[in-house]
C-alpha cells in the first residue's frame, strides 16, 4: 500500500509531515503513555542547553484569546542529563529518528551541545533555536541579525554530520534576509516561526500577568503570520522549510505545505489536546481526498506555482 502522507526531510524519510514542536511534547515518553507516538513523523524534543536551567520565575504562562503566552525560559536538565537519562527512556517508546532542539547563550554553547547530540544515534536532525524570546543574552539576539545567525550556523556545521535546521523568529523586519544568510552559511533547513513577542496586564494588580513581563505568543491567532513567513522564505531559499505556528488541523498542515513547508510542527495545540498530533495525522487522508491530493509531497509549495 502506498503511503500518501510520506515526505522526506533533509534526506530522512518520514511517514507523515506532522512533528510536535519543541517545548510542547517534553521528551515524548509522557505522551507515549496515552497513545503510540510512533504514528508521528518525528518530534522535536525539549529545548536543550549546555547547562541545566531552572527557567524563568512563575507565573510564566497566561491564556489569551486564540492563543497563549509563555515565558518558561528553556527549563531543561542540560545536555549531559538529556543524553544519560532522557534519550534512553525515549528509546523504549519511540523507534524513529528524533529531532534534537538546541538553545544557547553564545556560539561556543551551541557548538558544545550540538556536537554532543550529533553523536547520538537516535538523533536524526539538530534544530538549532536562535529565536527564543524568553531568555536574556543569546537566544533571540542571534536570530535577529543575519551575520550573527550565519556565525552560529557555520560554527555548528563545523562540528556536526547530521542535518542542521535553524529555527527563526518572526520578531524581525526581514525574515527572508536572515533565512538566506543561514542557507549561505550551510544550514540544511529552516524552521519557522518561533513565538511572537507578546504581553498581558493583570487589571486588578496593574502589573504584567507573567513574571518575565513579556512572553512568547502562540496558538491559532499566529497562524496567518506563520503562513506568510513560510511562503516568503520558501520562495527565497532552496533548502526545506518547516512550518510552525498555530497549526491545529489537517487543513492547516495542507495550507502550510502549499505555502512551501516540507514538514509542519504543531505546538500549542498539544497543550490544549494531548491527542492533537495523532488526530491531525488520522484526519490527513480525508482532508487530502477533499482537496483532490494524491500525495502530500506533491503539494509542497503549490501556492507558488
Amino acid at each position: 500500500m502506498v503511503n500518501r502522507t510520506k515526505v522526506s526531510l533533509c534526506g530522512i524519510e518520514m511517514d507523515n509531515p506532522v512533528i510536535p514542536a519543541s517545548g510542547t511534547f517534553g521528551f515524548g515518553y509522557e505522551f507515549a503513555e496515552i497513545y503510540d507516538i510512533n504514528c508521528l513523523g518525528t518530534f522535536s524534543f525539549k529545548g536543550t542547553t549546555k547547562e541545566p536551567r531552572f527557567g524563568n520565575p512563575t507565573p510564566r504562562i497566561a491564556e489569551c484569546s486564540s492563543g497563549m503566552l509563555n515565558a518558561v525560559g528553556l527549563q531543561n536538565p542540560g545536555v549531559d542529563a538529556v543524553i544519560a537519562e532522557e534519550l534512553p527512556k525515549l528509546a523504549k517508546c519511540f523507534h524513529k529518528p528524533v529531532m534534537a532542539n538546541v538553545s544557547g547563550f553564545g556560539v561556543e554553547e551551541y557548538v558544545y551541545t550540538c556536537e554532543k547530540l550529533d553523536k547520538e544515534p537516535q538523533v536524526g536532525w539538530l534544530e538549532v533555536n536562535i529565536s527564543c524570546p524568553n531568555v536574556h543574552g543569546g537566544g533571540m539576539s542571534f536570530g535577529t541579525d543575519p551575520a550573527a545567525a550565519a556565525e552560529v550556523v557555520r560554527a555548528v556545521k563545523a562540528v556536526t554530520t547530521k542535518p542542521v535546521i535553524i529555527k527563526l523568529t518572526p520578531n524581525v523586519t526581514d525574515i527572508v534576509a536572515i533565512a538566506k544568510a543561514c542557507e549561505e552559511a550551510g544550514a540544511d533547513a529552516i524552521s519557522l516561526i518561533n513565538t511572537l513577542l507578546g504581553m498581558r496586564i493583570d487589571l486588578r494588580k496593574k502589573a504584567p500577568l507573567i513574571a518575565n513581563t513579556t512572553g512568547g505568543f502562540s496558538g491559532p491567532a499566529v497562524f496567518p503570520v506563520a503562513v506568510r513567513c513560510v511562503y516568503q522564505v520558501a520562495s527565497a531559499v532552496s533548502i526545506p522549510v518547516i512550518g510552525i505556528g498555530g497549526v491545529s488541523s489537517a487543513e492547516d498542515v495542507i495550507e502550510m505545505m502549499m505555502a512551501g513547508a516540507t514538514a509542519v510542527e504543531v505546538g500549542a495545540a498539544n497543550l490544549v489536546n494531548p491527542f492533537a498530533c495523532r488526530d491531525i495525522i488520522n484526519d490527513l487522508p480525508a482532508a487530502m481526498d477533499k482537496y483532490g491530493i494524491d500525495n502530500l509531497a506533491d503539494i509542497i509549495g503549490a501556492a507558488h506555482k
